[in-house]
């Protein structure tokens, strides 16, 4: 049962009847969005069409042995040209359509989530289909910015798992590793919170981390591969965070770690003066 007393009070009667009749007002709001993603599908598709409408014509007048090579090449072109429209047509409808999200707390079944939901909407079309082909390439990161995520200057962002792009911000210098998965949200029990999540300039965030809503890395910190760091944390400059949750590991504690790794025993390194037998 939803907790009606986490949430703000009403904005209007959209946001009263999206309160009352939570699930057919989901619907609603699924079929819309399924009905304008199309619309941004075909426009995406318009280009690979066209191009395949001169291609496949052309191709007549080969022989079989080169034609459907040919009629194949055809069909790669037309899928990164549908890709790359993509990447321009949604952070347009992102503009037009009410996608401003701000700060929030409350339930999922409100008027205020709608842009959330909308937003993200959009941004997963591109997520799921074509976002990691341009990975670490300049029109990956202009789509990103497009879609309103503050990237500072030579930025490393190695990851497409993101999640409400325009409530990130990222340094300059900046690593984002390997399937790092950073978004802005969390939630659980129909509750949600949307929170930025900022990282500071030199931050390394390691393969396979996740970084929640409500997050704040400071310059120069390390968060190391597989960590996670929960709603909430607050990692100081030049710190280093690690584990499930993630905690602060102290400098003498990280190089006993990598002592470790390097199988170099406390012995190995302690003069034999001081040895103690």
């Amino acid at each position: 049962m939803f907790d009606e007393s986490k949430n703000p009070p009403p904005r209007n009667r959209l946001d009263r009847f999206i309160r009352q009749f939570r699930y057919p007002a989901y619907l609603i709001a699924l079929i819309v969005l399924y009905s304008v993603v199309s619309t941004a599908i075909g426009l995406a598709l318009t280009p690979a069409l066209w191009f395949l409408s001169h291609w496949v014509p052309w191709t007549t007048s080969f022989p079989g042995w080169l034609r459907w090579p040919l009629l194949g090449t055809g069909l790669g072109l037309s899928f990164f040209l549908s890709g790359f429209s993509l990447l321009i047509v949604i952070p347009i409808y992102n503009w037009f359509l009410p996608t401003r999200i701000r700060p929030f707390k409350g339930t999922y079944f409100t008027l205020a989530a709608l842009p959330w939901f909308i937003h993200n909407g959009l941004f997963y079309l591109v997520r799921y289909t074509f976002l990691q082909y341009v990975t670490l390439t300049p029109p990956g990161l202009w789509f990103l910015r497009a879609m309103g995520m503050k990237i500072g200057e030579r930025a490393f962002i190695n990851t497409y798992l993101i999640s409400d792009p325009c409530m990130l911000t990222i340094g300059d210098d900046v690593v984002l590793g390997g399937s790092v998965r950073i978004f802005a949200h969390y939630g659980g029990g129909g509750k949600l919170v949307i929170a930025p999540t900022f990282v500071g300039n030199k931050a390394t965030i390691g393969l396979n981390a996740t970084v929640m809503g409500d997050v704040w890395v400071g310059a120069g910190a390390t968060i190391l591969p597989h960590s996670v760091l929960l709603p909430g944390s607050r990692v100081g400059d030049g710190e280093t965070w690690g584990g499930v949750p993630a905690r602060r590991i102290s400098r003498e504690e990280m190089d006993r770690i990598k002592q470790e790794i390097q199988g170099i025993s406390a012995d190995d390194i302690t003069p034999k003066s001081q040895r103690v037998h």
